[in-house]
């Protein structure tokens, strides 16, 4: 696997990721760069783009989500309850939603997933080889906001409570939408949110 960290545009420098399979397909998480910076690394490459996974429907996380399906052909996940069609949640459509607890997969590349509701209604975490997909659900020793349009602090709390019950390595790496990276092990240990909510 080759994994790519692509940065979104000012203000919110959305983190969105790029991985390769062996077989030259490749997965975009939360494509909130312009299209152009996914079809460099694919063209640099010599790999096509398979699938797209939207940990969230927010616009700074689906900026260029329906131009890069159009343009490859690549299958669009996101959760329908997200999918309002407003200046929020812009998209109107996706290919399919996610299994709870179950896998979506492009050749080896096999992503477990699980709901997480709170930030959006539709949010969700995505783990792949050690490497933990968290969107605004979960941040470097913090949380996404739950003060948005469709967001709940109860459902925050079941969700953090919930992601600290799954088996989720404690050497996974915490790839937020935004901000810096961790370790599941030091959020469980250090993340007030998630102490708070596991009382």
């Amino acid at each position: 696997m080759q994994a790519f960290h692509i940065v979104g545009p000012a203000p919110l420098y959305t983190n969105s990721f790029l991985l390769i399979s062996e077989a030259k397909h490749a997965v975009v998480i939360d494509p909130a760069a312009d299209a152009a910076e996914y079809e460099k690394i694919l063209t640099q490459q010599g790999a096509s783009l398979s699938a797209i996974y939207c940990t969230h429907g927010h616009y700074d996380h689906v900026g260029s989500a329906e131009a890069l399906a159009r343009k490859w052909g690549a299958k669009l996940y996101c959760e329908a309850a997200d999918l309002a069609g407003d200046t929020m949640f812009p998209l109107t459509r996706a290919d399919s939603g996610y299994p709870e607890g179950g896998q979506v997969s492009v050749d080896e590349l096999a992503f477990t997933v699980w709901h997480t509701p709170g930030h959006t209604p539709g949010s969700v975490c995505l783990l792949c080889e050690g490497l933990l997909f968290a969107g605004d659900t979960l941040f470097q020793g913090s949380i996404g906001r739950t003060d948005l349009p469709g967001g709940s602090p109860k459902e925050m709390d079941d969700s953090l409570r919930k992601l600290a019950g799954l088996p989720i390595p404690r050497d996974a790496q915490v790839l937020p939408g935004h901000g810096d990276f961790s370790q599941f092990g030091w959020e469980l240990e250090h993340n007030w949110f998630i102490k708070n909510a596991c009382r």
